[in-house]
């Protein structure tokens, strides 16, 4: 008897599935899986399983194509893969898909590079943000773990011949992080 398998992934821990679990209810998947993880590593657990409970004659559930990877190759093989295993592919925003097809094939294709083209252009984006901010002198990034008086005190206590693990114990925060403010101090006196 075929089935319903669902899969969703997120690129981070901090975004949520929730939109993808409610598409994949609404195309009635009876079971899904799912990973938080970048679609540009290979390393997806989520998907191992996925993909050793999919048969012949089951369908693939995805909210959209990317979920499957985000380079234009990995989806097209990925989709091909399954459907030489007779496994259909059912993209909520994209329709069924069939590679058997010269225009399957196509949409399979133009899909894909629409999807990885917005993870470029987003990461562009992105980029040009950040250079703009720090342009203006605004810090981006994550917030700095020790203010300057604190960075002051570190270089106190280091300079009285205390260890960096020591500096960090007293302050706070890991020996890695002393070493970063120290070496940020030595490369503005240089």
């Amino acid at each position: 008897m075929s089935e319903i398998i669902g899969y969703a992934r997120v690129s981070t821990s901090r975004q949520n599935l929730d939109r993808q679990l409610d598409a994949l209810a609404g195309m009635s998947a009876t079971r899904v899986f799912t990973d938080k993880v970048t679609g540009r590593t290979m390393a997806r657990p989520g998907w191992e399983d996925c993909r050793s409970h999919l048969r012949r004659g089951d369908t693939l559930a995805v909210e959209n194509l990317d979920r499957l990877g985000r380079s234009t190759l990995e989806v097209i093989a990925t989709v091909k893969e399954l459907a030489d295993d007779g496994i259909v592919v059912h993209a909520k925003q994209q329709g069924i898909l069939d590679p058997s097809t010269a225009t399957g094939r196509l949409m399979i294709t133009m899909f894909s590079m629409l999807a990885e083209f917005e993870v470029d252009l987003k990461a562009e984006r992105a980029a040009a943000a950040r250079e703009a901010a720090a342009a203006r002198g605004k810090h981006t990034g994550r917030p700095k773990k020790l203010d300057t008086s604190d960075a002051a005190r570190a270089r106190e206590l280091r300079a009285q011949g205390l260890s960096a693990a020591e500096v960090g114990r007293s302050l706070g925060v890991s020996r890695a992080t002393v070493y970063r403010y120290l070496a940020d101090d030595a490369q503005v006196t240089a």
